[in-house]
């Protein structure tokens, strides 16, 4: 891990970002790329190693936000790039969905293994997390024979027409692709900062949202009995990296049992370690029905699985596929960096080192050394930062949050945001504690910085 080698603990700026070469890529980017993504600022990468990311003008810079979450086990990890290599060297690919390969299976069953349910499992394979969600939409619809599915408010699920569907994070992406998937009915996340049903404590607004469904969803807009699963995220990540009430998920599992209703879970960021359990729906000792999974399962490869329960996993041969699911190279990084998560522990150590940083923020909140600071939140080291122009009126502070991330790009800290005003913290689980820890007092003292 990055507790020791050559790896430089803090960032190495040589030339002000972005540097000559960088802007000349960049330029050549804009003329041939869709710019139908935002960019945070202008990093151009070059290389990268366990938690340092080093662009293409030599500096190097210290990676907080793991390729969105991906790179739970770091950059090039020896043994994902290594299992890589090798099945490299005995074939890339031979579809999954028509034939048979032996490391598909073996990763399968540990998936099945892992998964946060008891019994028996089975796994669809995918190659990135909206990928997963659609297949979930199409596994819950199949299995229920339903054609309803309730998603929330601030949740994130991907972009294709399906995943974008269930998808509330932002105006944006949604704007312009209506019609999007019938059928989808959304409702409020409690979120305790800011919860959509007045001013309520956390365990009440918890409670709140589910008597909403009950009494005026399932009273007066849909009968239960049509709706197929409930789609959520354990932590919403692009919605401000928001963790629900305790007492949300019992109470969610209990009324969708009582309804004959599936439960999935959107695990794609929020597992692998990320939270300091496999998954992060582990947190609240509930079992869904399927799990789906993405980002950092295969180390920075692409890949995605759902994993669900053997009486829902039933579409018929022909009824779903993807040419690419279960790529065997793919398979093999995954296989590596679940290995390496389980051997290095990083499950621990990202909840250990995710408790320092959220003693830290909270403590230059609670003292006022960070007045811009209205809320720190998260598990393991999926942390959410949010940013107000006042803690009273909580008015986001969306201006301030963009000049501290190009202020920490600019001193080589690679920080992104989420929801309106959130600055997010999700640095590879690998990272050393002293570079962590020199993290946050940066993001501090640029969040002191900015607020005086």
């Amino acid at each position: 891990m990055g507790e020791g080698g050559e790896l430089p603990r803090k960032p190495r700026i040589l030339v002000e970002p972005p540097g000559p070469r960088a802007k000349s890529i960049i330029e050549r980017d804009h003329k041939v790329l869709m710019q139908s993504f935002s960019r945070w600022y202008p990093l151009v990468v070059a290389k990268a190693k366990d938690y340092v990311i080093y662009d293409v003008d030599g500096n190097a810079y210290i990676d907080l936000n793991s390729g969105l979450g991906v790179l739970n086990v770091g950059s090039t990890n020896p043994m994902v790039v290594d299992a890589a290599k090798r099945q490299l060297e005995l074939f890339t690919h031979y579809s999954l969905t028509d034939f048979y390969y032996e490391i598909a299976v073996t990763l399968a069953e540990k998936l099945v293994e892992i998964a946060p349910f008891r019994g028996g499992g089975r796994v669809f394979f995918g190659n990135s997390g909206a990928e997963a969600v659609e297949a979930t939409i199409k596994i819950a619809r199949y299995a229920t024979r339903r054609q309803y599915i309730i998603a929330f408010l601030g949740g994130f699920h991907g972009r294709t027409m399906g995943a974008l569907s269930l998808t509330a994070s932002k105006p944006v992406q949604r704007k312009g692709f209506s019609p999007l998937l019938p059928s989808i009915i959304h409702v409020p996340f409690p979120y305790p900062y800011r919860c959509p049903m007045g001013s309520l404590e956390p365990e009440e607004c918890g409670r709140k949202v589910i008597e909403y469904i009950e009494e005026w969803v399932f009273a007066k807009l849909v009968d239960p009995a049509e709706v197929a699963a409930v789609v959520v995220e354990p932590i919403q990540g692009e919605g401000g990296y928001i963790v629900p009430p305790d007492n949300f998920f019992p109470l969610l599992r209990r009324l969708t049992e009582k309804n004959g209703i599936l439960l999935a879970v959107d695990e794609v960021q929020s597992g692998f370690c990320r939270t300091g359990k496999r998954f992060a729906i582990e947190h609240w000792g509930v079992e869904p029905d399927i799990v789906a999974t993405a980002k950092a399962i295969a180390g920075g490869l692409p890949l995605s699985a759902v994993i669900g329960k053997e009486n829902v996993m039933t579409v018929e041969p022909g009824g779903h596929a993807s040419t690419f699911g279960g790529n065997p190279v793919s398979a093999a990084a995954a296989l590596a960096a679940i290995e390496f998560m389980e051997r290095e522990r990083l499950c621990e150590r990202a909840q250990r080192l995710g408790e320092l940083a959220l003693k830290r923020l909270r403590e230059a909140m609670d003292s006022g050394e960070a007045n811009l600071i209205g809320d720190v939140r998260g598990k393991g080291l999926m942390i959410g930062v949010e940013l107000v122009k006042d803690r009273n009126t909580k008015e986001p502070a969306v201006k301030e949050l963009a000049e501290i991330l190009m202020r920490l790009f600019k001193r080589g800290y690679l920080a992104i945001a989420a929801g309106v005003s959130t600055l997010r913290i999700a640095p590879p689980l690998t990272i050393p504690e002293d570079t962590l820890m020199d993290a946050v007092e940066a993001i501090i003292e640029e969040i002191r910085r900015a607020g005086r």
